[in-house]
């Protein structure tokens, strides 16, 4: 893929789209990458200008330049199937469909943590990993991603499992800890209960935590006992985009 072939990955969040193209070589952003607002009516057709917008700034009119778009929701085959801090009238819709009309491009659509799962096992902390890797983003929520072989399994939503009858993502993401104001100790606990559960189920080779708290990985992962290994993610919060323009490339390439 030339220069000005490089695809282009875009994560839609809650507050904030961003958008790079992806230099698949090295496994980074090619240009600096562009940050818009969400808008305030996050619905499907006013995001997708959003999209649109920040796709045009780095291709111009070069349509066929694949992009890779992430959303905060379960996707199956382009369709939107659940809504975590984007409009609830993007379930139901056939993202692949309206984006790729929208931007005149070919697209792929897959959930934001299988993104940064993929930009991790490819050129973060998983890669050389084979075997069953599981990425976690601890932030609002807890997203998980589920790798095998090099296999993406979308959208696994493990952060959903319940412990003592609750919802694990309520005691257990990052915003937990800062709402109830525990120590790294104290967090610890709850993060080995979480682990050690998902260790009993799916017997993985490796742990990747990603989310913006993996920046403080060395107050927190050392206190986990696990038989796998758990890592912090090596690519931060451009891993979704990363990974996002590497499935649009393996898609259209």
């Amino acid at each position: 893929m030339s220069k000005h072939m490089r695809p282009i990955g875009v994560d839609i969040g809650g507050s904030g789209i961003k958008g790079a193209p992806v230099d698949l070589k090295k496994g980074e952003f090619a240009e600096d990458r562009l940050r818009l607002e969400t808008p305030k009516e996050s619905t499907p057709d006013a995001v997708a200008e959003v999209v649109a917008e920040i796709v045009e700034h780095f291709a111009g009119g070069d349509h066929k330049i694949p992009v890779g778009i992430t959303v905060p929701a379960v996707v199956t085959r382009g369709l939107v199937r659940t809504a975590a801090n984007i409009d609830r009238s993007w379930i139901g819709t056939d993202a692949v469909r309206l984006l790729s009309e929208r931007l005149q491009r070919p697209v792929v659509v897959t959930n934001d943590a299988d993104a940064a799962g993929i930009g991790e096992l490819e050129f973060g902390a998983g890669r050389g990993t084979s075997g069953l890797v599981i990425m976690t983003t601890l932030g609002t929520g807890i997203g998980t991603a589920l790798i095998n072989d090099g296999e993406l399994v979308p959208n696994s939503e493990l952060g959903h499992l319940r412990i003592d009858g609750e919802d694990v993502e309520k005691s257990t993401s990052s915003a937990a800890r800062e709402n109830e104001d525990l120590s790294w100790e104290e967090w610890a606990e709850r993060l080995q209960r979480y682990y050690a559960r998902l260790e009993d189920l799916l017997w993985p080779d490796l742990f990747v935590v990603g989310g913006g708290v993996a920046k403080h990985a060395d107050k927190y992962l050392p206190l986990l006992h696990l038989r796998a290994p758990i890592v912090a993610a090596r690519l931060g919060n451009d891993a979704g985009i990363i990974g996002a323009a590497l499935l649009a490339s393996r898609a259209h390439s």
